[in-house]
């Protein structure tokens, strides 16, 4: 039998034992790493435009039904009121506590048939709810191609940088019409009908294109042999997952599944597989200090309380309350060097800041300090080419929110935690300072107005 989260916390002890001293690997996108290398495919969704396969590291789950809706609605804070067929959203649901569970993007394909893409946190929860709550609805799941045996069932590719549009143009031979963010047109590529979803994941213009995994090939090499003309570059797996860095978006908090009202049947449904894997210096033993409100990381626009849902009476206190506010953190770039520097001097040496993407556990959650006192969390770290800029996505009091905040962030675990990717060291202090999020003047103004 499949081991449950359930089963691999009583064996663990706690809830924050099993996370912090997880087993799993980090999280490799399976794509190639590099196609030239890390710095210049980063400069590329800046300079010229960016081609990303998104085909292989997010979940898929296709839901359909009469009820597909009604649960959608039943789980999601978003508001449906006027989910249209042929647009997506970003969808959000916090447990029965108003504490965030995830996020991913849904897309409404037909009037009963939808797609939530992303990271498996949201997806679980929402597949839980569907199945043992009584819902006429049918959900068929296509796992990443890290648990997957095949192909996957669509491919998924982003165009992103200054020359997407016009690119586009010239591989339909027509020009693109006016779509809002977060909008939906069908093209057509090779001969064949092509989605494409207008957003901008690393704070430039771009689009998402997906279709038939069987089309996947003659799709990509249209977009490659026009591409040359507009200075397309291959974007890989390692620039890939820094790409969150310029946008703001945080993509893996813990998800507040561990406690609250219904916890104990849904960690009993949960393969252990997918518990996830706690990483940084903030160290409590109550998992519930690691839970986050969706205002936290920005996601209040996307709260509508024009429907019940789960959580909804707890995230109306939370709204009401004094909340964090997302932030990005410029790390001292003497600071950084000191760190990578102690590698090469004798003793213990800081934790190892891989780059351009330092975190090393599925959900990473560092302390940040102003003085002695403890006043946010830190997030995704790592290294923008773009911005010259060591930086990480944090959570802080409001008080010291203003940008030009100086802050420190401790960096390591102490003590160390048994996960594959921690490797003996000691914990160091690098100083900080508070920059709005997205870093990016650009991302900005212009991120939700494409």
């Amino acid at each position: 039998m499949t081991e449950s989260v359930a089963d691999a916390i009583a064996r663990a002890g706690t809830a924050v034992e099993l996370l912090r001293n997880a087993p799993a690997r980090p999280t490799v996108f399976p794509v190639t790493p590099e196609f030239t290398n890390w710095r210049s495919e980063q400069r590329s969704w800046r300079e010229s435009v960016a081609l990303l396969d998104q085909s292989h590291h997010m979940t898929d789950l296709f839901i359909s039904g009469p009820d597909a809706l009604r649960v959608l609605s039943d789980v999601g804070v978003n508001s449906f009121a006027n989910f249209a067929v042929n647009s997506a959203k970003q969808f959000i649901a916090v447990n029965h506590e108003g504490y965030l569970i995830g996020d991913a993007i849904l897309f409404r394909l037909d009037e009963d048939s939808y797609d939530l893409v992303g990271w498996h946190m949201v997806i679980d929860w929402l597949q839980f709810h569907g199945e043992t709550g009584g819902y006429d609805v049918t959900f068929e799941r296509d796992g990443s191609s890290l648990v997957r045996e095949g192909d996957p069932k669509l491919y998924r590719y982003e165009l992103q940088g200054p020359n997407a549009l016009a690119l586009m143009e010239r591989i339909t031979g027509a020009p693109v019409p006016a779509t809002k963010f977060f909008g939906m047109a069908d093209f057509t590529i090779a001969g064949v009908r092509v989605r494409s979803l207008r957003h901008g994941m690393a704070g430039q213009p771009g689009f998402e294109l997906f279709g038939p995994w069987s089309d996947g090939d003659a799709v990509r090499e249209a977009i490659l042999a026009a591409g040359e003309e507009f200075g397309l570059v291959r974007v890989g797996a390692k620039a890939y997952s820094s790409a969150n860095l310029e946008s703001a978006w945080v993509p893996s908090p813990l998800p507040a599944i561990f406690t609250g009202q219904g916890s104990a049947d849904y960690l009993a449904w949960l393969p252990a597989t997918r518990a996830g894997s706690l990483a940084g210096s903030f160290a409590s033993a109550d998992i519930e200090d690691y839970y986050l409100t969706p205002y936290e990381l920005g996601y209040g626009r996307s709260v509508s309380f024009d429907h019940e849902f789960i959580g909804r009476a707890a995230l109306e206190q939370h709204a009401a309350a004094a909340q964090r506010v997302k932030v990005t953190l410029v790390w001292d770039a003497d600071d950084v060097a000191a760190a990578q520097r102690s590698l090469l001097e004798p003793g213990l040496p800081a934790k190892y800041l891989e780059f351009p993407k330092a975190r090393y556990g599925q959900y990473q959650v560092d302390r940040v300090l102003r003085g002695s006192a403890d006043v946010g969390i830190s997030h995704d770290c790592g290294y923008i080419t773009n911005e010259h800029a060591f930086v990480s996505l944090a959570s802080v009091e409001a008080a010291h929110a203003e940008p030009g905040t100086e802050v420190v962030v401790v960096w390591g675990e102490e003590p160390n935690s048994l996960k594959p990717a921690v490797e003996p060291h000691r914990q160091v202090r690098i100083r900080a300072t508070v920059q709005p999020a997205p870093y990016s003047a650009y991302a900005r103004q212009n991120y939700r107005a494409q």
